[in-house]
């Protein structure tokens, strides 16, 4: 069992497994699974091993609520908003690695520095609200985003930039989001960077793939390095040319799947068409491609900020592979019948909740389950991450 002081004295409850051996959390989570899918026919389906992670120091983000005084920050949770005393420091939560600790001190100090009085949603007053701090494992670079209620202590803040940026050279992205409700949301629709560079690089299976605020990214690097490497190789072989990445975030799966088949088919024209709603994802995937020479020669990509479903229903043409990502609630009725009914060859789903993902392989009546593994994204909690491959009944093509 990890050595975790906040689990002991019950102050955070978000490892809910952490007495469960390890070996018996992977257990749990695969009879989950089997039990999502238990209904539809397996038959063809070739089973993978699930794929593990590191126990502890996975996690390349950390999202702390500020509390406390200004003096004297609070980093992590609150357990009760009405309660000023049930706030909980996690700068030691055993998820982040060691580094983070030194990072968490510097940041305190900045605070304090700064004047950023902690934002206390019992009273409605005061302006930080969120530390938001993203590694990537590159170069263990950092993006850190602060969320305030208003742009008043801008000044402020740009006065300490420097004495922090000193402090902390592997600070390449710092900027403010401007979140000014009342309200449980995380980050608000402006963002103000404050230095030069606006984008963190991270690297997957030789993928450049880039962090930017208000877009997506898996927190487990490790293990989402492995769900991408695993999607490349499921469908290289595959005979496909045209190619949908709906939910594409910043466009790990579709960029992973592109250059494989650029490399086994060298002479064939490649289309790829991403499609994600968050316009900064769609910036980071668009800039992946660029550099990876992917918007030129004998292949074509593009990436588009519109809402997948949306953007499914209105085309007239056949992709020959479908690549969804979506979010927890999966794709829905009606995007699912449309699939059913323009019959792609393939279908690769990637999920992050298995009961609608079950939902939808019910939906999904002209397609065979081919192939199925779990990754676990999330260590000692009940989530995980599936990645299925589909292909067309009857097609005379075994996966």
């Amino acid at each position: 069992m990890i050595d975790c002081i906040h689990y002991q004295n019950h102050t955070c409850h978000s490892c809910q497994w952490l007495e469960m051996p390890y070996v018996e959390q992977l257990k749990e989570k695969q009879q989950h699974l089997k039990q999502q899918i238990g209904e539809l026919d397996c038959s063809q389906a070739q089973w993978f091993e699930p794929y593990s992670s590191a126990s502890i120091g996975f996690r390349n983000k950390a999202k702390m609520v500020v509390s406390g005084s200004v003096e004297r920050p609070i980093l992590g949770i609150i357990n009760d908003y009405d309660n000023p005393q049930s706030a909980v420091d996690l700068t030691d939560c055993p998820l982040y690695p060691e580094r983070f600790s030194a990072v968490f001190d510097v940041l305190k100090d900045f605070i304090a520095r700064a004047g950023l009085v902690p934002y206390n949603i019992a009273k409605q007053k005061g302006e930080l609200k969120y530390i938001l701090l993203t590694e990537s494992l590159v170069d263990h670079s950092l993006m850190l985003r602060f969320v305030l209620r208003s742009e008043i202590k801008l000044p402020l803040i740009q006065r300490e930039l420097s004495g922090l940026l000193n402090k902390l050279p592997q600070l390449k992205v710092v900027s403010l989001n401007i979140q000014p409700q009342h309200a449980a949301i995380l980050e608000g629709e402006k963002e103000i960077f404050l230095t030069e560079q606006q984008v963190l690089e991270e690297r997957f299976n030789d993928i450049p793939l880039f962090i930017r605020p208000q877009g997506f990214f898996q927190t487990n690097p490790q293990v989402a390095q492995a769900l991408y490497a695993t999607a490349r190789d499921w469908v290289k072989d595959l005979p496909i040319t045209n190619l949908w990445d709906l939910f594409c975030g910043v466009g790990g799966f579709g960029l992973h799947c592109v250059k494989q088949l650029k490399q086994q088919k060298p002479n064939k024209f490649i289309e790829l068409t991403g499609i994600e709603i968050s316009p900064s994802a769609i910036h980071s995937a668009t800039l992946s491609a660029q550099t990876l020479g992917l918007m030129e020669g004998n292949s074509s990509v593009r990436f588009q900020s519109l809402e997948a479903a949306n953007f499914a229903l209105s085309q007239t043409d056949k992709p020959d592979l479908v690549i969804v990502n979506p979010p927890r609630r999966g794709i829905g009725k009606e995007l699912a019948q449309f699939l059913n009914k323009i019959r792609p060859h393939f279908i690769l789903y990637s999920s992050c909740n298995a009961v609608t993902m079950g939902k939808d392989l019910a939906e999904l009546s002209g397609y065979q389950l081919q192939k199925i593994r779990l990754f676990d994204m999330f260590p000692h909690t009940a989530h995980y991450e599936t990645l299925i491959l589909l292909s067309k009944s009857n097609s005379g093509y075994d996966a």
